[in-house]
């Protein structure tokens, strides 16, 4: 394969002996993607909690790539959060994760690191972009004022591994994926994002017997949710059949309005009172659909269904509840 930047690199099945360091393996990214690495056959996984290892240290980041030398990487790590997070901190979205990327990057490149796929996010496409959003909608109008801080991070992110390929030939690429959920996902009431957000909510509402569940916005903005596992197959896919320097859209191709899912969420969890919006509180975004045709042209289709995604997080949600953070 000729990628358009002048690369000559032919994607193929990776090697499972080989050191593979998932940067972020403790977050919901990051743990599906460890777990699909797993059962994919890799034997050398490595992670590092960010007690052991804190990305936003540079030194410390350089000296674990020149002790572990890893042939593959997944940049998961990020600071993330749900619109109430993003527009109060967004200092701290904006250079945590810069600081994250650049050192976890730069550090990859000076060992030479043969594949990396870098993990943003759909927010980084302009907030009235045209539906489905293809991947040339990148920088073509403003960003989200909610979340622009966090997107513009993103944006760098993929700028950057763009410039490794251009200035050092390195086959790296990142992936864009839509709104994701399931297992060790957050759900504080503080940093959340919206589906793991309305599952807390209308459970305890379920449990507490409570006759009302209230929800910020109108609940007219439409979006699309992709559950992690299927992103992190996705992932593998794309590592071992896809090389090209413009990132790659990962979502399922349809979307729900955010009314829509917060009434498969109150089915699922047994919730049987009313819900109200809260219409002074921001909507975000009306509609974030990407266009998911590259991802078809490279062979993979998503395969778990919202129902199904959901009950699985509700389960996992009612196990782990007495233990999450926040």
């Amino acid at each position: 394969m000729v990628a358009s930047d002048g690369l000559q690199f032919t994607p193929g099945e990776l090697d499972r002996d080989a050191v593979f360091y998932v940067a972020g393996h403790r977050g919901l990214v990051g743990s599906a993607i460890w777990r699909r690495l797993e059962a994919a056959g890799f034997s050398r996984l490595i992670g590092r909690t960010s007690s052991e290892l804190d990305l936003k240290d540079r030194d410390a980041v350089f000296e674990f790539f020149a002790a572990e030398r890893p042939r593959y990487v997944v940049l998961a790590a990020a600071k993330v959060g749900g619109i109430m997070a993003n527009s109060t901190y967004p200092v701290d979205f904006l250079s945590d994760n810069m600081r994250i990327q650049v050192n976890v990057l730069d550090a990859a490149r000076s060992v030479d690191v043969e594949r990396v796929l870098f993990l943003g996010s759909s927010c980084i496409y302009p907030k009235f972009a045209e539906q489905p959003i293809r991947e040339d909608s990148l920088l073509t109008g403003h960003l989200e004022p909610t979340n622009d801080a966090y997107a513009i991070a993103k944006i760098a992110g993929i700028l950057h591994v763009q410039a490794v390929r251009r200035q050092y030939g390195l086959p790296w690429i990142s992936a864009m994926p839509t709104n994701l959920y399931g297992p060790n996902d957050n759900f504080s009431p503080q940093g959340s994002h919206v589906l793991p957000a309305l599952i807390r909510r209308y459970d305890e509402a379920a449990r507490s017997g409570a006759p009302v569940v209230t929800n910020w916005g109108t609940g007219t903005p439409r979006r699309e949710f992709l559950h992690a596992d299927d992103m992190a197959d996705a992932c593998l896919h794309l590592l071992e059949h896809y090389d090209g320097p413009e990132q790659v859209n990962v979502g399922t191709g349809s979307d729900v309005t955010i009314a829509g899912i917060a009434s498969v969420v109150a089915s699922v969890v047994g919730f049987t009172g009313a819900t109200e919006w809260d219409t002074s509180k921001p909507d975000g975004t009306p509609q974030k659909l990407l266009d998911v045709s590259k991802l078809a042209e490279a062979g993979w289709r998503s395969s778990i269904s919202l129902e199904e995604g959901l009950r699985r997080t509700v389960e996992w949600y009612r196990e782990h509840v007495g233990k999450l953070r926040g």
